[in-house]
């Protein structure tokens, strides 16, 4: 069975940190592929900010291009909204019955992951592969067996600085898969 770990946000825009960590855990963990669920309302952002859904769904893909382990998902799009990672998961699993599906999530969200909607079924099932935040260690769940702390690199990239430093009129392309600024550039996304 194919393992796949979800790398789900909103990806307001998708940047290198997102893809350094997405290849960390292609390569040093045991995952087979990465998905990258976008997210069209994450219930703990206020939907005003995001950029259109598909806008940000056409920017995943070409930060990742034809590399043949990642893939994006606008599974949730057809979802009801906001977006519930229990369901997601329930609605990928009826869709892929060969797939083992789990979780990619920095230590901050691990941290608040016992406040997420039917965590327990989703641990349950399934493994969780964290990477490090600074000033984050992950709370209790650290140390479950079902939690994989990796050493993937500490990346602080935020896409809120870098949708702050555009509208400042500020280079950042270095910050974005080269496409990807190419893209927000020539759409002039991000400017107001």
């Amino acid at each position: 069975m194919k393992k796949v770990g979800l790398y789900f946000g909103t990806f307001n825009p998708i940047h290198v940190g997102h893809c350094i960590i997405a290849q960390y855990m292609l390569e040093f963990t045991d995952l087979d592929e990465v998905w990258f669920v976008v997210t069209p309302h994450n219930p703990h952002k206020k939907k005003s900010s995001l950029l259109d859904d598909r806008q940000r769904l056409h920017m995943v893909n070409l930060a990742i291009g034809d590399h043949y382990k990642l893939r994006v998902s606008d599974v949730e799009f057809e979802l009801p909204q906001p977006s519930y990672t229990a369901n997601t998961l329930v609605h990928l699993e009826e869709a892929h019955p060969d797939v083992s599906f789990h979780l990619i999530m920095g230590a901050d969200n691990l941290e608040s992951f016992p406040r997420w909607r039917n965590h327990e079924a989703i641990l349950e099932n399934r493994e969780l592969y964290v990477y490090p935040r600074i000033g984050n260690e992950g709370g209790a769940l650290a140390n479950h067996p079902k939690v994989n702390v990796t050493q993937a690199p500490i990346i602080e990239i935020a896409a809120t600085d870098i949708r702050n430093a555009i509208k400042e009129g500020k280079d950042v392309s270095y910050m974005l898969p080269p496409r990807v600024w190419e893209y927000i550039d020539e759409e002039l996304f991000y400017r107001t």
